[in-house]
Protein backbone atom coordinates (compact mmCIF):
# COMPACT_ATOMS: atom_id res chain seq x y z
CA UNK A 1 0.00 0.00 0.00
CA UNK A 2 1.38 3.32 -0.75
CA UNK A 3 2.27 5.96 2.01
CA UNK A 4 -0.83 8.30 2.56
CA UNK A 5 0.41 11.86 1.96
CA UNK A 6 -2.62 12.72 4.61
CA UNK A 7 -0.69 11.06 7.80
CA UNK A 8 2.09 13.02 7.06
CA UNK A 9 0.42 16.04 6.56
CA UNK A 10 -1.10 15.38 10.08
CA UNK A 11 2.19 15.19 12.01
CA UNK A 12 3.37 17.97 10.67
CA UNK A 13 0.74 20.28 11.17
CA UNK A 14 0.29 18.82 14.88
CA UNK A 15 4.49 18.94 15.64
CA UNK A 16 4.16 22.85 13.90
CA UNK A 17 1.32 23.33 16.28
CA UNK A 18 3.29 22.58 19.35
CA UNK A 19 5.90 24.52 18.47
CA UNK A 20 3.99 27.58 17.79
CA UNK A 21 2.22 26.76 21.03
CA UNK A 22 5.61 26.70 22.78
CA UNK A 23 6.86 29.98 21.26
CA UNK A 24 3.95 31.67 21.43
CA UNK A 25 3.70 30.96 25.21
CA UNK A 26 7.08 32.46 25.72
CA UNK A 27 6.56 35.64 23.76
CA UNK A 28 3.10 36.04 26.02
CA UNK A 29 4.58 35.56 29.52
CA UNK A 30 7.56 37.42 28.63
CA UNK A 31 10.16 34.67 28.81
CA UNK A 32 10.83 35.98 24.95
CA UNK A 33 11.07 39.64 25.69
CA UNK A 34 10.81 42.18 23.43
CA UNK A 35 13.49 42.60 20.66
CA UNK A 36 14.76 39.05 21.84
CA UNK A 37 16.36 37.52 18.36
CA UNK A 38 14.37 33.99 17.20
CA UNK A 39 17.94 32.20 16.14
CA UNK A 40 16.36 29.17 14.26
CA UNK A 41 19.14 26.69 14.54
CA UNK A 42 19.11 27.08 18.55
CA UNK A 43 15.44 26.89 18.82
CA UNK A 44 15.13 24.03 16.12
CA UNK A 45 17.66 22.25 18.26
CA UNK A 46 16.03 22.98 21.32
CA UNK A 47 12.41 21.79 19.76
CA UNK A 48 14.28 18.89 18.78
CA UNK A 49 12.89 19.02 15.16
CA UNK A 50 14.00 20.93 11.36
CA UNK A 51 13.46 24.13 10.57
CA UNK A 52 10.38 23.67 8.67
CA UNK A 53 7.79 23.58 11.09
CA UNK A 54 9.88 26.03 12.99
CA UNK A 55 9.25 28.91 10.13
CA UNK A 56 5.62 27.89 9.49
CA UNK A 57 5.49 28.54 13.53
CA UNK A 58 6.98 31.72 12.83
CA UNK A 59 4.98 32.73 9.48
CA UNK A 60 2.18 32.59 12.26
CA UNK A 61 3.57 34.50 14.88
CA UNK A 62 4.36 37.44 12.21
CA UNK A 63 0.74 37.14 11.25
CA UNK A 64 -0.46 37.88 14.69
CA UNK A 65 2.20 40.35 15.52
CA UNK A 66 4.35 38.99 17.87
CA UNK A 67 7.06 39.20 16.19
CA UNK A 68 8.88 40.75 12.82
CA UNK A 69 10.85 39.37 10.57
CA UNK A 70 13.58 42.05 8.84
CA UNK A 71 15.95 40.80 5.67
CA UNK A 72 19.35 40.60 6.50
CA UNK A 73 18.32 40.96 10.20
CA UNK A 74 16.14 37.67 11.17
CA UNK A 75 13.16 37.53 13.46
CA UNK A 76 12.75 38.78 16.74
CA UNK A 77 9.98 39.64 19.51
CA UNK A 78 8.37 42.86 18.22
CA UNK A 79 9.32 45.33 20.25
CA UNK A 80 6.28 47.56 21.90
CA UNK A 81 6.20 51.05 22.94
CA UNK A 82 3.42 53.27 24.56
CA UNK A 83 1.93 54.21 21.18
CA UNK A 84 1.42 49.96 20.34
CA UNK A 85 -0.42 50.13 24.07
CA UNK A 86 -2.54 52.68 23.50
CA UNK A 87 -3.92 51.29 19.93
CA UNK A 88 -4.09 47.82 21.37
CA UNK A 89 -6.62 49.02 24.57
CA UNK A 90 -8.36 51.30 21.75
CA UNK A 91 -9.41 48.72 19.85
CA UNK A 92 -10.19 46.21 22.18
CA UNK A 93 -12.90 49.23 23.56
CA UNK A 94 -14.42 49.41 20.49
CA UNK A 95 -14.86 45.60 20.22
CA UNK A 96 -16.30 44.98 23.60
CA UNK A 97 -18.49 48.09 23.25
CA UNK A 98 -19.81 46.52 20.24
CA UNK A 99 -20.32 43.26 21.73
CA UNK A 100 -22.52 44.62 24.43
CA UNK A 101 -24.46 46.25 22.02
CA UNK A 102 -24.81 43.35 20.20
CA UNK A 103 -25.57 41.26 23.37
CA UNK A 104 -28.61 43.78 23.99
CA UNK A 105 -30.01 44.30 20.95
CA UNK A 106 -30.32 40.38 20.33
CA UNK A 107 -31.96 39.80 23.63
CA UNK A 108 -29.85 37.88 25.19
CA UNK A 109 -28.81 40.95 28.51
CA UNK A 110 -30.10 38.86 31.36
CA UNK A 111 -29.03 35.37 30.29
CA UNK A 112 -25.30 37.00 29.89
CA UNK A 113 -25.79 39.05 32.56
CA UNK A 114 -26.40 35.69 34.69
CA UNK A 115 -23.43 33.95 33.57
CA UNK A 116 -21.39 37.53 34.13
CA UNK A 117 -22.11 38.10 37.43
CA UNK A 118 -21.07 34.30 38.28
CA UNK A 119 -17.69 34.70 36.51
CA UNK A 120 -17.43 38.09 39.07
CA UNK A 121 -18.38 36.08 42.13
CA UNK A 122 -15.53 33.85 41.24
CA UNK A 123 -13.08 36.70 40.84
CA UNK A 124 -14.54 38.29 44.53
CA UNK A 125 -12.83 35.16 46.02
CA UNK A 126 -9.69 35.56 44.49
CA UNK A 127 -9.16 39.23 45.22
CA UNK A 128 -10.48 38.93 48.43
CA UNK A 129 -7.24 36.71 49.06
CA UNK A 130 -5.42 39.02 46.92
CA UNK A 131 -4.42 36.28 44.32
CA UNK A 132 -3.30 38.76 41.47
CA UNK A 133 -3.31 35.97 38.97
CA UNK A 134 -5.68 34.44 39.50
CA UNK A 135 -7.95 37.55 39.59
CA UNK A 136 -6.32 38.51 36.37
CA UNK A 137 -7.31 34.94 34.84
CA UNK A 138 -10.62 34.91 35.93
CA UNK A 139 -11.15 38.76 34.07
CA UNK A 140 -9.75 37.43 30.88
CA UNK A 141 -12.90 34.70 31.19
CA UNK A 142 -15.37 37.53 31.82
CA UNK A 143 -14.13 39.68 28.94
CA UNK A 144 -13.98 36.27 26.46
CA UNK A 145 -17.48 35.68 27.45
CA UNK A 146 -18.81 39.48 26.84
CA UNK A 147 -17.51 38.60 23.19
CA UNK A 148 -18.69 34.88 22.41
CA UNK A 149 -21.83 35.98 23.05
CA UNK A 150 -22.11 38.69 20.91
CA UNK A 151 -22.16 35.62 18.54
CA UNK A 152 -20.22 37.31 15.48
CA UNK A 153 -17.16 34.97 14.23
CA UNK A 154 -15.33 38.03 12.71
CA UNK A 155 -14.89 39.79 16.44
CA UNK A 156 -14.26 36.46 18.03
CA UNK A 157 -11.57 35.99 15.20
CA UNK A 158 -10.10 39.54 15.95
CA UNK A 159 -10.39 39.16 19.31
CA UNK A 160 -8.32 36.44 20.12
CA UNK A 161 -5.67 38.02 18.31
CA UNK A 162 -5.94 41.10 20.45
CA UNK A 163 -6.10 38.84 23.60
CA UNK A 164 -2.63 37.54 23.01
CA UNK A 165 -1.61 40.84 22.88
CA UNK A 166 -3.36 42.03 25.84
CA UNK A 167 -1.53 39.15 28.18
CA UNK A 168 1.90 39.98 26.85
CA UNK A 169 1.81 43.26 27.90
CA UNK A 170 0.23 42.61 31.38
CA UNK A 171 2.89 39.74 31.94
CA UNK A 172 5.23 42.20 30.97
CA UNK A 173 3.82 44.87 32.98
CA UNK A 174 3.96 42.40 36.10
CA UNK A 175 2.15 44.79 38.85
CA UNK A 176 -0.98 44.84 40.70
CA UNK A 177 -3.68 47.12 39.05
CA UNK A 178 -4.46 48.70 42.26
CA UNK A 179 -7.43 47.50 44.80
CA UNK A 180 -8.55 44.04 43.62
CA UNK A 181 -12.01 44.36 45.11
CA UNK A 182 -12.52 47.32 43.78
CA UNK A 183 -11.91 46.29 40.09
CA UNK A 184 -14.42 43.68 40.72
CA UNK A 185 -17.32 45.78 41.64
CA UNK A 186 -16.45 47.72 38.74
CA UNK A 187 -17.01 44.62 36.73
CA UNK A 188 -20.37 43.95 38.55
CA UNK A 189 -21.73 47.71 37.81
CA UNK A 190 -21.04 46.70 34.13
CA UNK A 191 -23.34 43.63 34.59
CA UNK A 192 -25.63 45.69 36.15
CA UNK A 193 -26.11 47.85 32.62
CA UNK A 194 -25.87 45.06 30.60
CA UNK A 195 -28.73 43.85 32.77
CA UNK A 196 -30.45 46.98 32.35
CA UNK A 197 -30.66 46.85 28.94
CA UNK A 198 -28.75 50.48 29.25
CA UNK A 199 -26.61 50.23 25.90
CA UNK A 200 -25.25 53.68 26.55
CA UNK A 201 -24.25 53.38 29.58
CA UNK A 202 -22.49 49.72 29.49
CA UNK A 203 -20.68 50.57 26.85
CA UNK A 204 -19.69 53.84 28.74
CA UNK A 205 -18.77 51.66 31.81
CA UNK A 206 -16.39 49.23 29.77
CA UNK A 207 -14.81 51.89 28.15
CA UNK A 208 -13.91 53.89 31.24
CA UNK A 209 -12.72 50.44 32.32
CA UNK A 210 -10.55 49.22 29.34
CA UNK A 211 -9.40 53.14 29.36
CA UNK A 212 -8.09 52.88 33.17
CA UNK A 213 -6.63 49.61 32.38
CA UNK A 214 -4.52 50.87 29.20
CA UNK A 215 -3.90 54.21 31.17
CA UNK A 216 -2.31 52.35 33.80
CA UNK A 217 -0.07 49.82 32.30
CA UNK A 218 1.26 53.22 29.73
CA UNK A 219 1.92 54.81 32.86
CA UNK A 220 6.13 54.62 33.19
CA UNK A 221 6.42 52.05 30.17
CA UNK A 222 9.79 52.36 28.92
CA UNK A 223 10.00 53.30 25.56
CA UNK A 224 11.79 50.38 23.31
CA UNK A 225 15.50 51.77 22.02
CA UNK A 226 15.17 52.44 17.89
Amino acid sequence: MAKLKSIGQINTKSLRERVLDSLRTAIITGELKPGETLVETDLASQFGVSRAPLREAINILNAEGLVETLPYHGTTVKKLARKDIEELYSVRSMMEGFAIQRIIDNGRASTVAEALRAICQKMLAAAEKDRLIEVNRIDRVFHDTIIANAQNQLLTSLWNNVTIRVQQVMSLRNQSKGDLQQITLNHLTIVAAIEAENVVEAVQLINDHIGSAGDLIVEGWEEPEP
